[in-house]
């Protein structure tokens, strides 16, 4: 096996099962060793907590970049979630520059909106950096909400393909190589994610199940970071992790108002480790 190793760069929510604490292992159980870099430290997550306490950690970046640099370090890939402002955004494009083998692969989650809105504090001066940074990688997996703030695409929860292919078209015009598109449903009880890949139009397709639940953008773009990095294909990938983040899903459902902030994840992981290693 190529042993691999990813930087991922987010912030990290003590509790909540989301960004880094959801990251590194996922990444890691897939077998693939697991760098970090903390853009944030919250005690909790944002959603549906209140009073959480937040300390940014951007100041702290230059200098560990700084280091890495001294010490000759490299990674295979870099993959980025949530991140707190324009100036992270900077510096995450410059790490890229500076921290990525020759060969590597860039991976963006533009983590920044859902359900047609952006999340608190994000503005469109956010977006037009996110989305600079999403033209600069080699993969992004946005949702529909994100791609539509960073093409200027019409938001839609009713839809057909050519509106899909409206957005992909939109994004291949920014600069996008390779998408992995969310949450994309064309029935009422299914939904999938699409892949568009050297202008080639891929469909996975499951069921969908009710409700929603926080952190599983963070579980799904992880594990499809995992398995890319363990050779799996692109669709491949995006397959995997859609079964294993509705897998996760499934889990938490029957205790789902208690557990409300997140999905059980760990549970699975055997699961995963399986799907991985077939």
């Amino acid at each position: 096996m190529d042993y691999k190793r990813v930087l991922t760069i987010q912030d990290v929510s003590c509790v909540g099962q989301c960004s880094l604490t959801v990251a590194l292992p996922i990444i890691s159980a897939c077998g693939v060793e697991t760098a970090v870099l903390p853009s944030g430290v919250l005690s909790t997550h944002t959603g549906g907590f209140s009073g959480y306490t937040f300390r940014d950690l951007t100041d702290d970046m230059p200098a560990i970049e700084e280091h890495w640099q001294k010490e000759g370090i490299k990674f295979d890939s870099v993959y980025t979630g949530y991140l707190g402002s324009t100036l992270q955004i900077d510096m995450v494009s410059h790490i890229m520059d500076t921290c990525l083998k020759n060969g590597g692969t860039t991976i963006v989650d533009p983590a920044m909106a859902d359900n047609g809105k952006l999340y608190y504090g994000f503005d469109e001066a956010f977006v037009k950096k996110m989305a600079q940074l999403c033209a600069k990688a080699d993969i992004i997996v946005p949702n529909i909400t994100e791609a539509s703030f960073m093409t200027g695409v019409e938001y839609k929860t009713e839809y057909d393909r050519s509106y899909i292919d409206t957005i992909l078209s939109a994004l291949t015009k920014m600069g996008a190589k390779t998408v992995i598109l969310t949450g994309v449903t064309y029935t009422n009880d299914t939904t999938g994610v699409v892949v568009s890949e050297n202008g080639q139009y891929s469909y996975y397709e499951h069921k969908k199940l009710p409700g929603g639940c926080h952190g599983t953008g963070d579980v799904y773009a992880s594990a499809f970071v995992g398995a890319l990095m363990r050779g799996f294909s692109t669709f491949d990938s995006a397959a995997l992790a859609a079964d294993y983040t509705l897998l996760c899903i499934e889990k938490t459902l029957p205790d789902a108002k208690e557990h409300w902030y997140g999905v059980k994840f760990e549970t699975c992981i055997p699961e995963l480790v399986q799907m991985i290693n077939k």
